[in-house]
């Protein structure tokens, strides 16, 4: 898509209702200091009420609750572990959310909290049920406010930071436009804070390996994404047709000049056919379970013609999955082709790689159909 049609695709959006997800970062919050700074709430809060005046409906991602509870008890000296993130963000997540409630308040608003872990868009049912509340919630003029729920997650369960819990967010309410706010103006050729010559990356269109190594590790001390999650985060989003921008958080009218289209930050532009609600859950739902490597002739049919995988073309199996979970799809050279739910179990598909879908049965005693994964069960990478 060129420059052009992006502008025009942006203006399309602006003169029509726009479903926005609005995520901010600890870093943002707080201003790079240790409590949250409720005046740049307050601001970050206006913008947003002008929006909903617009017509638009908002999404809230916030971070900021272990930054709260480490506030309200003044600054303890914790042990580094697991439950003393847990307690904090179980004394901080009432307070944060308090003050979303106080602050949209000024504006006649009322917000709704939605605390979500992985294991809620892992079960297809729990999927759907936080999408039918996400949606409720935003028919009836709410604002969701959307945290991981840090005070129960565990390592198993966490979606790991809020910035890919907002592609996830923004599928589940089929958002339009997805704000990543972080203490950066946009992602860098290089890192502005040691080099000189970095330039701001206004339009993306491809993610590829040289974009990732540029986006590198995390950025400040006092979240848990730097631009490397906000870039995985923007892979999956525009996957389901969101456009994801990346923008300074502290800078005047941010919300209100990206929601009007205009060119600030780094925009990803969405792809242009936006998958269908079950290739939206495979993408961003469960973990892959385990992974399928299939031979060339089997790649070329799933890439290029949109085929289903065959048993014919597996050459190897990984991980130990039941059928109904998802699995990566790999080629020989260990590239990462797709993403789908297999028919099989990875001891049937072990049973049966490499050998002809008539030949199913006979091999197992049963079968659940010709194909290994169908493809509307799959999602190209």
């Amino acid at each position: 898509m060129a420059g052009t049609q992006a502008a025009q695709h942006a203006q399309a959006l602006v003169h029509s209702s726009q479903t926005i997800v609005v995520k901010l970062g600890t870093s943002v919050l707080t201003g790079g200091t240790l409590k949250l700074n409720r005046a740049h709430m307050v601001e970050l809060v206006r913008q947003c009420a002008l929006l909903r005046q617009q017509g638009h409906k908002v999404i809230i991602v916030t971070s900021g609750a272990i930054a709260a509870g480490r506030q309200h008890l003044g600054y303890p000296e914790l042990p580094k572990t697991m439950a003393s993130k847990q307690l904090l963000a179980a004394v901080g997540q009432s307070r944060l959310i308090q003050e979303w409630e106080s602050l949209f308040g000024i504006y006649g608003l009322n917000v709704g909290q939605m605390l979500l872990t992985r294991a809620d868009l892992d079960d297809r049912e729990r999927y759907l049920n936080a999408r039918d509340m996400i949606v409720a919630l935003l028919d009836n003029g709410i604002i969701p406010v959307v945290n991981e729920n840090d005070a129960v997650a565990t390592t198993e369960i966490k979606v790991g930071d809020n910035d890919n819990l907002s592609a996830l967010v923004g599928i589940l309410a089929g958002a339009d436009k997805l704000l990543l706010l972080t203490d950066q103006p946009g992602l860098f050729t290089a890192d502005p804070r040691n080099n000189p010559d970095a330039e701001l990356i206004r339009e993306v269109h491809t993610i590829d390996e040289t974009l990732r190594k540029i986006a590198g590790g995390s950025v400040g001390g006092l979240g848990t994404g730097g631009m490397a999650t906000k870039l995985q985060a923007a892979d999956v989003a525009r996957r389901a047709g969101i456009e994801v921008i990346i923008a300074a958080g502290s800078r005047p009218d941010v919300v209100a000049d990206l929601a009007k289209g205009e060119s600030v930050g780094t925009r990803f532009l969405p792809l242009e056919s936006p998958l269908e609600s079950r290739k939206r859950w495979i993408l961003a739902g469960p973990p892959p379970a385990g992974d399928i490597v299939i031979d060339d002739g089997a790649a070329a049919a799933v890439q290029l013609r949109g085929s289903s995988l065959l048993s014919k073309g597996i050459t190897a199996v990984k991980g130990n999955f039941e059928r109904g979970e998802v699995a990566r799809i790999y080629n020989t050279k260990g590239e990462l082709l797709a993403r789908g739910i297999s028919r099989y179990s990875s001891n049937d598909l072990l049973k049966i790689a490499g050998k002809h879908s008539k030949d199913i049965y006979q091999v197992l005693g049963y079968e659940y159909g010709h194909v290994a994964v169908h493809r509307d069960d799959l999602v190209v990478i």
